[in-house]
């Protein structure tokens, strides 16, 4: 079958082991200095591990694989590690499941970055509810795949490498953060992450940019766009000042 499991590039894995602590299902094991999916069968999917990764050598991808047995899961968990570790499992497999309150549930693919919510405005007295805001987006394409390598917006540019959520979650986003900045915007959940580092390595290295600011979201996947961000700007060989802004899932700044 399809679905969704954990992949380790192992180039990039330090061998700390935090996401074989991060796994409650036991599916992750340090092995000669590297982490190793040991039983897909005790890998559920959801991506709890990811987060705690501090190299983003560890991404979420469908491709086949045998289905997750939970069953099978308890019993090496009960034979190895005690009742606990099964106590941990469930509880941990109980946080991906729908809640009672319909405005906080987890969607299909059980990442915890999914989990809905339902935002509750609070209308401030003698603000109008709608505002016109003039756009301040001064390239296009956006889109990370679609990037030019060289354009002449880049020239002298401070670039903003932007989350997809990050504009929506946070309202003054245009005058906040794309106002006189040079606009990249991507996923690193759903999307080519390692493409997504190439290139803007590429960018970086054959463009006269002055610095770089990523807005990410405070999921845990977002983190992934950071750690690229990152290894794009040391890539390109230059000594490149970089800011961070995390975005809250309620629109703040956090």
């Amino acid at each position: 079958m399809k679905r969704k499991i954990i992949t380790i590039n192992e180039e990039l894995c330090d061998g700390c082991g935090n996401c074989a602590s991060a796994c409650s299902e036991g599916a992750l094991q340090i092995v000669d200095g590297k982490a190793k999916l040991v039983k897909e069968d005790y890998c559920d999917g959801f991506g709890d591990c990811i987060g705690e990764c501090p190299t983003g050598a560890l991404v979420i991808e469908e491709r086949e694989s045998i289905p997750f047995d939970i069953e099978a899961t308890k019993e090496y968990l009960l034979k190895t590690k005690g009742k606990e570790a099964v106590w941990k499992m469930e509880e941990a497999q109980n946080k991906h499941e729908t809640p009672t309150a319909p405005d906080h549930a987890p969607l299909a693919c059980g990442c915890p970055g999914s989990m809905t919510q339902t935002i509750h405005r609070i209308q401030e007295p003698g603000k109008p509810q709608h505002q016109t805001t003039a756009s301040q987006l001064r390239n296009w394409p956006v889109q990370i795949q679609l990037l030019p390598l060289k354009a002449p917006y880049y020239q002298g540019a401070d670039l903003l490498v932007a989350a997809d959520c990050c504009a929506f979650a946070y309202g003054g986003f245009h005058n906040d953060f794309i106002k006189d900045k040079t606009l990249a915007i991507g996923c690193p959940k759903l999307d080519n992450a390692g493409a997504y580092k190439e290139k803007l390595a590429t960018i970086l290295r054959e463009n006269d940019i002055r610095s770089v600011t990523v807005a990410y979201m405070e999921v845990p996947c977002c983190m992934g766009l950071v750690r690229l961000v990152d290894e794009a700007v040391k890539e390109s060989g230059k000594d490149i000042p970089s800011a961070k802004v995390k975005i809250g899932i309620q629109g703040q700044r956090v």
